[in-house]
């Protein structure tokens, strides 16, 4: 694939499961089926431990010094570049869609909403911002509509859904039932039926024992029924997606990450 080929990424992350609690688990049978059918990464790992580091790590290349889950409201923040920045610089468009966020661009937890699993309100860059924050990072809600045109939808999706819906809180089972229904519309949207793009499955972490973790590649641009063996981490999607669009690395962190190609057409 040469770089500027992929129309659009959607990166979904789920939580806190190494590869071994999902990939061949019965109770996750349709993200089995999509591992199976398309392009899984089996040894790809977690940076560290907690969640958020993790998330900073995918989008920014680095953890910027945050070493727990701190809350962005609690004067915890990133002041380093992202994915957002590169993207937007390079006349791409993105957005960030929450489950179960109250409100555009908000920073404190809400009910299933866990702002840890938002990565881009730890940006100043973002969120300084306000009016431009909340076109930016809204409600999962918003993403309905968005799938309704390929132009509608943005290069460049993260999704975090609510902490049930990510296997946080509740079984492997309820995370697979929520992509089952989640991913098709994806897949289904003139963005992937017409145009050559990209949906990751990743979780964040796994656990004590392991910090290897499933990721999943599937749509128009990933291989059919392909499974990898080399070694990957967040680093290697991050340097795979700023690869594919020509974008500078953000960090020695991505720079120097094994791009996934192998997973793609």
């Amino acid at each position: 694939m040469t770089p500027g080929a992929l129309d659009h990424v959607v990166i979904i992350v789920e939580e806190n499961k190494p590869s071994q609690a999902i990939i061949g688990n019965g109770d996750a049978p349709y993200i089995n089926k999509l591992a199976a059918d398309y392009a899984l990464a089996a040894n790809y790992q977690a940076v560290t431990h907690p969640s958020l580091p993790n998330y900073l790590a995918l989008t920014s290349g680095t953890n910027a010094g945050i070493t727990d889950d701190c809350n962005p409201s609690a004067n915890c923040t990133a002041r380093v570049p992202n994915i957002a920045d590169r993207t937007g610089q390079s006349g791409r468009s993105w957005k960030m869609y929450a489950e179960d966020m109250p409100a555009p661009c908000s920073a404190k937890d809400s009910g299933r909403y866990a702002a840890k699993h938002n990565p881009f309100i730890y940006y100043p860059g973002v969120t300084d911002d306000k009016p431009s924050c909340a076109a930016h990072v809204v409600p999962f809600t918003q993403l309905g509509e968005d799938l309704k045109s390929a132009s509608g939808l943005p290069n460049y999706v993260f999704i975090s859904p609510n902490m049930c819906s990510d296997m946080h809180d509740c079984p492997v089972s309820t995370g697979d039932a929520w992509l089952s229904r989640q991913v098709p519309k994806i897949l289904a949207s003139p963005a992937f039926t017409t145009q050559n793009s990209l949906l990751v499955i990743v979780w964040d972490e796994g656990d004590d024992n392991s910090n290897k973790v499933s990721a999943i590649f599937a749509g128009p641009a990933a291989k059919k029924a392909y499974k990898s063996d080399a070694a990957f981490d967040h680093y290697s999607l991050l340097h795979t997606i700023e690869s594919l669009w020509g974008l500078a690395p953000l960090t020695d962190n991505d720079r120097n990450a094994t791009v996934m190609r192998d997973m793609l057409k």
